[in-house]
Parts: C-alpha cells; structure tokens; sequence
C-alpha cells in the first residue's frame, strides 16, 4: 500500500488503521483521535495495539455516557458509533489465543455502544433474529425516509462483512450512504462472522445462499421493502459470499463483490508458509499441522500472515491447518457461476493485499453479467476494498445501481 500514507511500518497495523480512519467520512471514527491511536502503537505489537484502541474506546464511551442523550441526541449518538468502532478494532488480532475473554468481551461492549447510537438515529434501527439452518442470522434493518412519513415499498440493500469484523462496521460502510439516498439497508452475519462465531460457535461456510436466502425471506415478506428491488453487497470475503448467494438466490436485482474472489483457497496458499503448503499439497496433513504450530509458536510470522491464519483458524472453527484449508477450497466460484442470473458490479483495488487478480477472474466468468470496476491509486482507492475512499466508491456503486433500479421502471424515492 506504497501509494497512500504509512500510518504504521507494520503491514497489517498499517491496513487496519487506516479501515478504522476511513470510517469517518460516516460517523465511525475521528480522524485525529485515530491519528493519535496510530502515533501510539508499537508496529507489530498486537497488545499495543489492542491497549491503543481499547483505551481510546472506553475514553469514547465515557464521553458518550456523560451526554444528555435526550438533550443532544446526535452529539450522544455519533460518540457511541466512535467508541464502537474502536472497540472493535481493539478486538482484531485476538482471536489467536480462542480462549481469550476479551474476544467477547470487546465485542460486547462494541454491541452495546452501536445499540445506543442506532437508537438515537432519526428512525432508529431494528435488531433481528432470523431463523437459518442450524444457526441464527442477527441482522439490522434501517428504514429510509421520514420517521413521522408513512413507510412506502423502498428499494433495499442486503450487506454483510467478510473473513473478519461485524456488521455494525458495514453500517458505516454503506449504511448511512444508502439511507442518503432513499434505500433502506439490512445488515447481516452468517457462520463464521461476528456474533454468529462468538455467540453460537458456528464456524464459515461455503454454502453463502443458506444465510443470505433466510434475510430475503424476512425482506420480501415486509411492506417498507421493495422486493423487485434487492441488492446484495459482500466486502472482502464477502466479494465470494455475495456472487455464490446470488447464484442461488434468484430474488436479487443486482449484486456487488467488494471485492471479486474467485477461489479463497488461493489466497490461502499464497500465505501459507512454503513448507506447510508443501506438506498439505503432499497429502500429509498431520505435518502440515505440526509445522503451522511451530510457526505459530515462533516470532517468525509477519503479522498479516499470522492473522489471516490464526482468524482462519477461529472463523472456520478448527485448529487444524490441513482441515482450515480443505474447507476454503469449498469456497471456489467454479460449477456454480454461471448460475447467476442478476448484474455484479465486481470491484477489483489495484493495491489489494489478499485477492490481487482475482477480481478480473470472477468478472470474465460472468461475462456481459459483469461491471468491472477497477479503482487505482490516483482515485485514492487502491487498498484492500477501497478502505479510505468510501465515499467515492458508494458513488459508484449507487450511480450503477441506480441505473440497475431505473432499468426496471421505479428509481429510489
């Protein structure tokens, strides 16, 4: 990430800073206080930067609590987005020790600061618990419009995060950028994401269709939704989940992969230790997994590396390596894409530190399904999901799904 500001000379650090940062432009975060988090934190020590940002929260969430919400409503509420926020950042590098309370610990104190900002929001937001097969789907929905308006058939937009974070992140990603503009949004976890890992110990799934069809379900089945008009968006991991939902669920207008992942397994093997990769390839899967507990025990892991194994391992519920990447090999786009029946814009960051080439793959497997978007360094938008230039890319994104919307006679009122 050469062509922005290094904000940590650590890789990983430097990424996650700046996701924090970006979060700004839509009441997630400050730009100094994050700056100053940032000037704080030891590159490469994961405990300075979970005490960085939990410090920084409970500072937040003090500020928060000493507000007269009823007297300053969005003065109380934008603080409690903010502590949220970095609560959830503090939490990110956690999940290597999986018995580690402050993995719910954060979590639920980022819970409970977003529950107290979507209250104070003009309609507040809607805390749901669907039913999916063998797991439940916690989900958000956000009604569009005017709270004292009688609520009209919208059009909708259906999001969920990645490999890693919340959907409470996703609210600010492309929440209040779709209410801005008339759409109500859902947000949504399935297995291996957020409270759905923390709270009902549900590890991924390849199968993205049996968490996204059960919140179209509650969609279509609701008066203020538009059910001709359903969008699906998938951030990072979310860029595979989202195209195989949409090969299954066949009530969606349009789909956005932020970006395009074609096949997760070979990401997975691109930062897999030469020698692991090696034995897993060979077929040995008990030295594969002795090996990745070595490396794991030693100091000899750059840290992107070392999270996205150690979360891969948490996400997916196992501790196996070898069994880790049998199951991201499930999660391919081939056999089941030419299935997908609506248009995918499918975002590609030319910068992109995990899926690097892999957006043009899933774009020439859709063929004219496809809108390839390619953001560079001179828009600004070059990092992993364009993280830092959210408000350019929700231009995009909702000028094309705009287009999609008006093509089928009815744009957002």
């Amino acid at each position: 990430m050469a062509s922005t500001i290094q904000l940590s000379s650590d890789e990983s650090f430097n990424y996650e800073i700046l996701r924090t940062l970006s979060h700004t432009r839509y009441s997630g975060a400050d730009i100094g206080e994050v700056l100053r988090a940032a000037s704080l934190i030891e590159p490469g020590n994961l405990e300075s930067f979970y005490n960085v940002f939990h410090t920084l929260a409970v500072r937040v969430s003090s500020q928060a609590n000493a507000i007269n919400a009823t007297k300053n409503p969005i003065s109380a509420r934008d603080a409690y987005f903010r502590a949220a926020t970095y609560f959830r950042t503090a939490g990110f590098y956690l999940d290597g020790s999986p018995n580690d309370p402050r993995i719910n610990g954060v979590w639920d104190e980022q819970l409970v600061n977003f529950d107290k900002a979507i209250a104070l929001l003009p309609i507040p937001g809607e805390r749901l618990l669907l039913k999916g097969d063998g797991f439940d789907i916690p989900a958000v929905f956000y009604r569009a419009g005017s709270a004292e308006a009688t609520p009209n058939p919208r059009p909708t937009i259906l999001v969920s995060i990645g490999y890693d974070g919340g959907q409470e992140e996703v609210f600010h990603a492309f929440g209040f950028a779709a209410l801005e503009r008339g759409y109500n949004i859902m947000t949504y976890e399935g297995p291996g994401q957020g409270s759905v890992r923390r709270y009902q110990g549900v590890g991924f799934t390849h199968a993205w269709e049996k968490a996204v069809s059960p919140a179209v379900d509650h969609l279509v089945a609701r008066p203020d939704v538009d059910s001709t008009r359903l969008a699906l968006i998938g951030w990072s991991l979310g860029g595979y989940l989202c195209v195989r939902a949409a090969a299954f669920e066949h009530r969606l207008a349009a789909t956005h992969a932020i970006d395009g992942v074609y096949d997760f397994s070979l990401a997975v093997h691109k930062l897999l230790p030469a020698a692991v990769g090696a034995s897993y390839v060979a077929g040995d899967s008990s030295e594969a997994d002795r090996l990745m507990q070595e490396f794991l025990a030693s100091d000899k892991l750059p840290t992107t590396m070392r999270w996205a194994i150690e979360h891969g391992l948490w996400s997916f519920a196992t501790r196996s390596i070898a069994e880790f990447i049998k199951m991201t090999e499930l999660m391919a786009l081939e056999g089941v894409i030419d299935r997908v029946e609506c248009p995918v814009l499918v975002g590609e960051a030319t910068d992109d530190i995990f899926f690097k080439g892999q957006p043009a793959l899933v774009a020439a497997a859709l063929g004219d399904r496809a809108t390839h978007l390619v953001l560079t360094a001179e828009d600004g938008a070059s990092p992993h999901c364009h993280v830092g230039a959210l408000s350019f890319a929700n231009h995009l994104f909702y000028d094309w799904l705009e287009n999609v919307f008006s093509s089928r006679g009815i744009a957002a009122q």
